[in-house]
């Protein structure tokens, strides 16, 4: 009787290198089904921005703070215009609102295009600290 040999017929098996993306795309499409749900129902916030030009009152006297491109600073009141350093700037302005009543005097600080934001920051916190109350900024509109 001759021997056999079994030989098997089936394939051994092979490692499969691919990646099976159905899950994925299963969670995916869960994912964007609730944030489609969800997202109708999220409320905007609402977020109180100031506004231009509604003050209740223009001031009586406006103090003009001139800052050239040299960081020199110019005190403008009624149309006198004095040249003065930071330390006397503050005290200028106080004199110049000491007569009025509160609240009808401002300084608007006019700044050159050139001069650092650190000395435009450093008038308005000398101003503060000497109690001017309305402080605000000249700016240009573009064209």
């Amino acid at each position: 009787m001759p021997a056999t040999v079994s030989r098997s017929r089936g394939r051994g098996r092979r490692t499969i290198s691919e990646i099976n993306m159905v899950p994925f795309i299963d969670v995916m499409l869960v994912l964007l089904i609730i944030f489609m749900v969800t997202a109708p129902l999220i409320a905007p916030s609402m977020i109180d921005l100031p506004s231009v030009g509604k003050a209740p009152k223009q001031p009586d006297q406006v103090i003009q703070v001139l800052i050239g491109k040299d960081e020199s600073l110019k005190l403008k009141i009624d149309d006198k215009t004095v040249s003065l350093p930071l330390d006397a700037m503050a005290a200028a302005v106080t004199q110049a609102q000491a007569g009025r009543p509160p609240g009808t005097s401002a300084v608007v600080i006019s700044a050159d295009r050139n001069v650092k934001y650190e000395s435009v920051v450093n008038v308005m916190d000398r101003l503060q600290r000497a109690g001017v109350r309305r402080v605000g900024l000249s700016v240009q509109l573009a064209k």
